[in-house]
C-alpha cells in the first residue's frame, strides 16, 4: 500500500489476517438480506440496497459506534453527492456484533496507520447491494470515478449472483488507469489510498435475462479524525 497506493488481497489471505475461516464470508451474506432501498442511488435509475454506521477507531484498537446521523461526502470528492445530505438506514445491532467486522475494522486500521500517523480513525461501513436486471444495468458507482475524501477506500465482495460485470477501476491523480479487478470470491478485498488515486466499478449486468442478479459489498473507508 505504501508504495503503490493499492492492495488487491486473495480470501486465503485476508482470512489468515483476521483469523477466520473462509466459510465465514457466506455467514455474513445474510445479513444482506436486510438492506434498505438507497433512494438516492433510484434517482439515477439504479437500484441499490445499503445500510450505513460510522465508528471511531482508536491506535490502540478500541471502537466507539458513534450515534446514526446524515452521511455527507466531503467537499471536491464525489461529483454527484457533494455537500448533500443523504440519510441512510442504520446498521442492524445484529450485524455490528459480528466478530469477522470488528476484526476487519482494526486491521484496516494497521493498514491506515502505513499511511499516516494519527490518534484516531473516523471508520464509515457500508453494506452495498446492487441489483441488476434485464431491463436496467446495475451502477455500484452511478457517480463514476471519484474520490471518497478520506484516507482508504476498501471493498470487500461477499458474493454474486447471476451477473457479469463489475470491473473495480483505479487511476493515478493524472487519470491514468492503475489497475483493474473483477472481484468474484467472496472474501476478496480490494484497498486503494484515496489521497492519490481516483475509483470506480462498471455496470452489472444479469447473466440469465429472466432474472434478477446482485453484487454485494463491504465498503468501509477509513479517515483522520
Amino acid at each position: 500500500m505504501a508504495s503503490r497506493a493499492w492492495h488487491l488481497m486473495p480470501p486465503a489471505e485476508l482470512s489468515a489476517c483476521l483469523g477466520v475461516d473462509r466459510g465465514v464470508w457466506e455467514r455474513l451474506a445474510v445479513h444482506w438480506d436486510d438492506l434498505a432501498v438507497d433512494p438516492y442511488a433510484a434517482e439515477t435509475g439504479t437500484r441499490r440496497l445499503r445500510r450505513y454506521g460510522q465508528f471511531v477507531l482508536s491506535r490502540s484498537g478500541e471502537i466507539t459506534a458513534v450515534p446514526h446521523e446524515v452521511f455527507v461526502q466531503p467537499h471536491a470528492s464525489n461529483p454527484l453527492y457533494v455537500d448533500v445530505e443523504r440519510r441512510f438506514e442504520p446498521l442492524t445491532e445484529e450485524f455490528q456484533a459480528e466478530p469477522v467486522v470488528t476484526a476487519l475494522i482494526r486491521m484496516l486500521g494497521e493498514v491506515a496507520a502505513g499511511l499516516d500517523d494519527v490518534e484516531e480513525w473516523t471508520v464509515k461501513v457500508h453494506p452495498f447491494r446492487v441489483i441488476a436486471q434485464a431491463d436496467s444495468a446495475g451502477q455500484p458507482t452511478p457517480e463514476g470515478r471519484h474520490k471518497d475524501g478520506v484516507t482508504l477506500v476498501t471493498s470487500l465482495l461477499i458474493g454474486r449472483e447471476n451477473v457479469t460485470g463489475g470491473q473495480s477501476t483505479l487511476y493515478d491523480e493524472d487519470g491514468r488507469p492503475i489497475t483493474a479487478a473483477t472481484l468474484t470470491e467472496p472474501g476478496t478485498l480490494l484497498l486503494n489510498d484515496d489521497r492519490v488515486t481516483w475509483h470506480e466499478v462498471s455496470a452489472v449486468r444479469p447473466l440469465d435475462a429472466g432474472r434478477p442478479g446482485h453484487r454485494d459489498v463491504l465498503v468501509t473507508t477509513l479517515a483522520a479524525r
